[in-house]
């Protein structure tokens, strides 16, 4: 079942990020970033178990980020991490937003929601202030796409 986030949910969001963090794939984020953000992110819960977990963070008034898709190992390949995906893009188009961007190492993934590859440079500076909390700043490898609504 995919549902909003709830502050139960924070701490197995963090141990489902971290354990993608640790292996460089996404940024690690602090239980006090999850907290404040916890609005942003939907879950996957089966059973009583968080198995996925995305976010949609609002950047602008036209503009905003899917970010920290992570689903559990266990549950991969089961369409999970597409569900919550969908969820993130259907409350953009209800909020009236434009444009949705990731970053991301998988943009096969992106692509089947219509995603397409940009050049980093066509994002506006304000969605940078995560990437300076990155170990890889400023030599990012992530691969910046966008969706039109």
């Amino acid at each position: 079942m995919i549902r909003k986030a709830k502050i139960s949910d924070v701490k197995e969001i963090q141990k489902l990020l971290t354990s993608f963090a640790s292996r460089g794939e996404m940024l690690s984020r602090s239980l006090s970033e999850l907290y404040e953000a916890l609005r942003d992110f939907y879950v996957f819960e089966e059973e009583g178990t968080l198995l996925g977990t995305s976010a949609l963070h609002i950047v602008w008034e036209d503009l905003a980020e899917v970010r920290s898709v992570a689903v559990a190992e266990s549950a991969g390949r089961r369409g999970i991490g597409s569900q919550v995906v969908g969820a993130c893009i259907d409350e953009a188009r209800a909020l009236g937003l434009k444009r949705l961007f990731c970053l991301t190492y998988k943009p096969d993934f992106f692509a089947k929601f219509g995603f397409k590859i940009a050049d980093k440079s066509e994002l506006p500076h304000k969605v940078w202030g995560d990437c300076i909390k990155c170990v890889k700043f400023p030599d990012c490898d992530e691969i910046a796409m966008v969706l039109d609504l």
